[in-house]
């Protein structure tokens, strides 16, 4: 950390800077990504057309007349972010590099660059492994009396969400391994707290998913209980020893030397 301290004012100035950053990167995404928002709003929507019975003709639907167009707006937005993550994530790492210890900046680069890995590995995951499964279990309630019937605008919110929410699942084990490295957590710790763990991931779960329904909690409950077993092992490899641990080690040194 350095010893010499910068004022608050100047904090702040690096906070403007960074976040102007970050916005222009974001803004040259948008543009880039709005060029090719329909091609990116196309493959999102394979995997629900490729669910649907092959005698529906009507994909998606728009119920109002600017709902099309805001739709392609928000998915070049949503797609420019995703572009301009590992902007985003190197400006955050240089605002908050001055504050910390040489350990804690050996500890934090490789997070940074992972956890972009890992949250693009989630919503690989959500779109490649669960989309197919799960829209086709929502269109096999299709019958001669229902017909899905599907607004961009919900579509979006739903596919949006839940790639963004496997994309936040994913970085548990990130997470896990940079406060294990910094001592704040340990492998028995998570064991303990298992329980209330389960409890609170079908929380967030239910939080992240837009809908009410069970099976898509479960979607998104089910990795995450996966990689919460994962962090635990995790931590275990790379996590600092409990201080019980260290001070029956320290008590052991002096009685083998006399």
């Amino acid at each position: 950390m350095s010893e010499e301290k910068m004022p608050f004012t100047k904090h702040l100035e690096e906070l403007r800077k960074r976040l102007i950053i970050i916005a222009c990167s974001i803004g040259g995404g948008f543009l880039i990504c709005y060029a090719f928002a329909d091609k990116i709003f196309q493959i999102l929507c394979k995997p629900w057309i490729e669910a649907l019975p092959k005698e529906q003709t009507v994909k998606l639907i728009a119920t109002a007349p600017h709902e099309a167009f805001f739709t392609y707006m928000k998915v070049a937005f949503i797609a420019g972010t995703l572009l301009a993550v590992p902007v985003i994530l190197y400006q955050l790492w240089l605002f908050i590099a001055p504050g910390l210890y040489e350990k804690e900046k050996h500890a934090i680069f490789p997070v940074v660059i992972f956890s972009s890995l890992f949250f693009l590995g989630g919503a690989a995951f959500g779109y490649f492994c669960v989309f197919p499964y799960g829209f086709a279990f929502f269109a096999s309630f299709a019958t001669d009396y229902i017909t899905p019937m599907i607004t961009t605008r919900e579509f979006l919110t739903f596919t949006t969400r839940m790639l963004f929410g496997f994309g936040m699942v994913f970085e548990l084990p990130i997470f896990a391994f940079f406060l294990a490295k910094l001592g704040l957590i340990t492998a028995p710790l998570m064991r303990r707290f298992r329980k209330i763990a389960i409890v609170v991931i079908f929380i967030v779960a239910a939080a992240i998913t837009p809908g009410p329904d069970v099976f898509s909690q479960l979607m998104m409950a089910g990795p995450l209980l996966i990689l919460y077993e994962a962090s635990v092992w995790v931590v275990h490899i790379f996590g600092k020893k409990e201080k019980v641990e260290e001070a029956a080690e320290e008590e052991e040194q002096p009685t083998s030397t006399t």
